[in-house]
């Protein structure tokens, strides 16, 4: 069986001889973000990230499973894949815990003035604060409520955070406090101190964010987005920011990627800008090769 290996995850020689012993014949590519000059016909089994944004799928003709290592769908023809019958996983549950810890850890920064005391610290200059928020009693609101929002709320609860969900299909969960489908969201925008982007992008996403959602939320909330640029109008959020809405705004993901050096989301005090980087961790590798041999191995 051929399968099409590409750099979008580093293995060593030992991972590769793991995946041949399954009984893989292995090609390996390290860039997948070119047309592919080879012969791809012939492959039914592929691990990429976004090869085929680059390659036309119709050319692999043989095609019966892709292994993602991102946990996003939208660098994929999903109608082509349902269409032909292909096995598709994702990297999901790989990046989850490292994503919620991205995601506490910028909350506390902004309500804990980070940013001012390390500014402070540069300068020398010994300056209290005393217009700190906690977590406690807080209402934050999780708008896709997938693995992600499972283990940020996990997270939350520890701090004493009343956790909403919200989501496309009616699901039950003991840590939640209350729970809306997607199309109910703004009942929940104008109650929440922390809106927690975890949603994917889709047709029916796309900036599902924009001027007239922001407008809802309060004036001094937090809102955080580690899921797809494109779920926000940037040029929206960036409008409501110059106009003081917001304590603070993370953001991980951007609509174009890398962010241009002269976006304005740079240069706002309360913004704080990461180059799509919250999945990262000591564990991810380990986590995502073992997905991989787990669904490699059932394809056979």
């Amino acid at each position: 069986m051929k399968l099409l290996l590409t750099g979008a995850f580093k293995y060593s020689q030992e991972q590769l001889n793991t995946i041949q012993s399954l009984g893989y014949e292995v090609t390996f590519v390290q860039d997948e973000r070119v047309p592919l000059d080879i012969d791809v016909s012939e492959f039914e089994a592929v691990v990429c990230n976004s090869l085929f944004l680059y390659n036309d799928i119709t050319r692999f003709k043989n095609l019966k499973t892709i292994q993602l290592t991102s946990a996003g769908l939208d660098r994929v023809p999903l109608d082509y894949i349902k269409k032909k019958g292909i096995k598709l996983f994702n990297a999901k549950d790989v990046y989850s815990a490292p994503m919620a810890e991205w995601v506490v850890l910028k909350i506390l920064e902004i309500y804990k003035k980070s940013r001012q005391f390390y500014k402070n610290q540069d300068e020398h200059n010994w300056d209290k604060q005393r217009d700190l928020l906690e977590l406690t009693d807080k209402t934050a609101s999780i708008i896709g409520f997938g693995k992600v929002g499972y283990e940020v709320t996990k997270r939350l609860k520890a701090f004493d955070v009343k956790v909403i969900g919200v989501g496309r299909r009616k699901i039950e969960s003991d840590l939640l406090d209350e729970y809306y489908l997607i199309e109910d969201i703004d009942e929940v925008l104008d109650k929440s101190d922390i809106i927690i982007l975890t949603l994917p992008l889709t047709e029916d996403t796309r900036h599902l964010i924009d001027r007239n959602k922001i407008k809802l939320m309060k004036e001094k909330s937090v809102l955080v987005n580690v899921s797809r640029g494109g779920v926000i109008s940037q040029n929206d959020l960036i409008q409501q920011i110059q106009q003081g809405k917001f304590l603070g705004v993370a953001l991980d993901v951007f609509e174009e990627e890398p962010l241009n050096k002269d976006c304005l989301l740079w240069d706002f005090e309360n913004v704080v800008v990461t180059p799509h980087n919250s999945f990262v961790s000591d564990k991810m590798s380990e986590r995502l090769f073992e997905l991989i041999i787990s669904n490699l191995s059932m394809s056979r």
